[in-house]
């Protein structure tokens, strides 16, 4: 998205990205930038949480309109969990879970390679 971002810059249209991996996204210098320290895939933050979503998005238009020099980043003021701990849980395989998530693996690449079978005539 930064690549995007900083082509529809270059051609005229103002973008602000919101996003979790600060050091990729300040690393293609994008314009403007906020930051949320959350889980990958969750830049708006916890699921289901209309107020705390909003006020990011609040937040990344008022950036867009008052940022006043390129590659500007500002921080959401939301912490992900309580519990700073989540970081080295966040996609950690424990030792226990290794063999049901390889079966799971198996499990979804034999029903994806089934599902792109064709089907004959019904």
């Amino acid at each position: 998205m930064s690549l995007v971002a900083r082509h529809l810059e270059a051609n005229g249209i103002p973008t602000v990205v919101v996003g979790s991996a600060r050091d990729i996204v300040e690393h293609c210098a994008v314009p403007r930038f906020l930051f949320s320290d959350f889980p990958l895939g969750n830049p708006c933050g916890h699921p289901w949480n209309r107020d705390m979503q909003t006020e990011i998005v609040r937040r990344a238009v008022s950036l867009l309109e008052t940022a006043t020099a390129p590659r500007t980043t500002s921080r959401a003021p939301f912490e992900w969990k309580p519990d700073s701990g989540w970081r080295e849980r966040y996609n950690r395989v424990r030792p226990e879970d290794r063999e049901k998530l390889l079966a799971a693996g198996v499990a979804r690449r034999e029903k994806r390679k089934q599902a792109s079978q064709p089907r004959g005539n019904i």
